[in-house]
């Protein structure tokens, strides 16, 4: 069945980069210094999307006092940035954007994030120039779960949705994928592992567990 694959579709926070890790990081370090702690499962009804959930408004209906929110804010940036800068790939992740451009295969990017965030990271990474087209927040009116990240990838890309396959860490992103009729792999990490996801094509526990070679005919 993997020979009507055309294009891959990559998501970025927790897939390429395990930023959303070190966000939950920072984010219990500054409520554990506040005296009180975030739930995880609290935050991961944030991850892969954006709900509208503020850490500041959470912590002070934790703790019952004023948390100011532009020095909480510039707190929790100032660390969080000093974690993500310089933070390597997730296994397996540039091997499997090479291996899909050597297959000649289109490959794209759809982030729930914005492009600046997106697009720094890759440059970084050296990874930038290999997605043919890249969709982000500033692309869309709704993010994942909303399907429209994935519609516009595909779109641009040329290919259609069908003939899609995408990576994904979140459940939000999941639900994305299928809701555009793509096929989707899953590959959980730290803070979404125990999360229960709603219809996938397959689990990985890393990018490194497979080849496109052995894992596109299975799908």
């Amino acid at each position: 069945m993997g020979q009507d694959v055309k294009a891959v579709i990559f998501d970025f926070d927790g897939l390429i980069m395990d930023t959303e890790t070190r966000q939950f990081d920072v984010l219990q370090e500054l409520f554990i210094e506040y005296g009180t702690d975030l739930p995880l499962e609290v935050w991961q009804q944030e991850i892969g999307t954006s709900t509208g959930f503020t850490p500041a408004d959470y912590l002070a209906s934790r703790t019952g006092k004023m948390v100011q929110q532009d020095m909480f804010l510039e707190q929790f940036k100032e660390r969080f940035l000093d974690r993500v800068n310089g933070e390597p790939a997730l296994p397996g992740a540039e091997a499997r954007i090479r291996e899909a451009r050597d297959r000649g295969l289109a490959v794209g990017l759809a982030s729930s994030s914005d492009l600046d965030w997106v697009s720094m990271h890759l440059k970084n990474l050296g990874l930038f120039d290999y997605f043919s087209c890249i969709r982000t927040s500033d692309d869309v009116e709704d993010v994942k779960p909303d399907p429209a990240l994935y519609e516009q990838t595909a779109a641009c890309l040329g290919v259609r949705p069908e003939e899609c396959v995408v990576f994904e860490d979140s459940v939000n992103g999941a639900l994305a994928a299928e809701r555009a009729g793509m096929r989707c792999v899953i590959v959980p990490n730290k803070v979404t592992e125990t999360l229960a996801f709603g219809h996938h094509d397959r689990r990985l526990d890393s990018l490194e567990d497979t080849t496109l070679d052995a894992l596109l005919p299975s799908l």
